[in-house]
């Protein structure tokens, strides 16, 4: 058994559900911070658990690089290497390979690509990113896919989404095969990690439509939208989604991948999307950029240089409670370390409570208060 996911409620296209994990029962529709080396950049572990974070991404290209997913096969998985004991999904690189490494080779067998700490080669396949993702031992694991650039042509999409079907065939053989070797199979009775399909193909309605289908024919645990956020119009990313969601299966999660800002996860999670992550809060943070319910806040501006209000007066995290604006302004000049955990704490904060007040709404036929972006 992998995971088990069950619907609550579904008002419009909107839906509340549960998805019960070996690690954690989560509740949908989630957003899940990014821990892209091990790490959700500059918060501790136990403020995600104070956050009420059910789950969080690790990212197999950044972990197989450094430290390498052996050593952390040998420490138990990733969950016991960076004591999280809750719920953990892995990217399957496929992304990193393709933003990050200047030097890479497509094939029909895989992706060879130089690292970008130092220029050492590597190669990687369907088989060994399932190898590297079942030794970390994540909760859900994703297929191998290429993802397609934007702008891309026809042509190019076409290749492409031939490629990510090839290679999620390849990657859920393999997984089936292999599920029972990650490193905490005995410890929760035989229940295995799950593996998600991608569906990609660029822009086109048609070769997403497509994709879609033949995955749902070959019946991975869930199902992920891929390939969005890559600097198409924010119209086409809600027409792409708005295409794929009816194609997948009612009764599996929905994922949609690097999404968004505050405004667009509560438009997709009402669309029914059940799981979204991005870098965007945290990356955000770090240059000063806070979403609060009165719009986005840049820290560093003069005008908050003795504002003694909280950052956002309608929030209640533990940054909202204790900390003014003028002091996030003084760490933030300062170049202060504290400046990026604080911002990010609260950024946080407000991401994972947009989705609290999606779900509440999804229990009646109260509207939730809209975010801004």
């Amino acid at each position: 058994m992998s995971l088990e996911f069950a619907i609550l409620n579904e008002i419009g296209l909107g839906r509340r559900g549960v998805l019960a994990l070996p690690h954690q029962t989560v509740q949908t529709p989630v957003f899940m911070p990014v821990g892209t080396a091990g790490t959700v950049k500059a918060v501790p572990q136990e403020t995600l658990e104070a956050l009420g974070a059910e789950i969080v991404l690790g990212n197999t290209y950044h972990l197989y690089l450094r430290p390498g997913h052996e050593p952390i096969r040998r420490m138990g998985g990733l969950h016991r290497f960076i004591s999280w004991p809750r719920a953990m999904l892995t990217d399957s690189g496929g992304f990193q390979v393709y933003s990050l490494s200047q030097l890479r080779k497509v094939t029909d067998e895989g992706v060879r690509f130089r690292s970008h700490l130092d220029g050492s080669s590597h190669f990687f396949t369907p088989e060994h990113s399932m190898d590297v993702q079942i030794a970390l031992g994540a909760d859900v694991m994703m297929a191998f896919d290429e993802c397609t650039e934007y702008p891309a042509d026809r042509t190019r999409a076409t290749e492409s989404l031939q490629l990510t079907m090839a290679w999620a065939e390849r990657s859920l053989e393999h997984f089936r095969a292999h599920r029972h070797e990650t490193p905490w199979h005995a410890e929760f009775e035989g229940r295995t990690q799950s593996l998600f399909g991608i569906v990609q193909g660029g822009m086109y309605a048609d070769l997403r439509r497509e994709c879609a289908e033949r995955l749902v024919e070959m019946d991975f645990d869930g199902y992920a939208i891929g390939g969005l956020s890559v600097g198409e119009p924010r119209e086409m990313t809600l027409e792409i989604i708005s295409e794929v969601l009816p194609l997948l299966p009612r009764n599996k999660p929905r994922y949609v991948m690097g999404v968004g800002y505050p405004d667009e996860i509560e438009q997709y999670a009402k669309l029914g999307v059940d799981m979204m992550d991005c870098v965007l809060p945290t990356r955000a943070a770090r240059h000063g950029l806070l979403f609060t319910s009165e719009g986005r806040v840049n820290i560093k501006n003069q005008r908050y240089a003795e504002d003694q209000g909280p950052p956002d007066p309608a929030c209640d995290c533990m940054v909202c409670r204790r900390y003014s604006r003028a002091y996030l302004r003084h760490l933030m000049q300062a170049g202060e370390a504290l400046s990026g955990t604080l911002n990010s704490i609260h950024n946080l904060a407000f991401y994972l409570g947009i989705m609290q007040r999606v779900r509440s709404s999804l229990k009646t036929e109260t509207t939730a208060q809209p975010a801004r972006a």
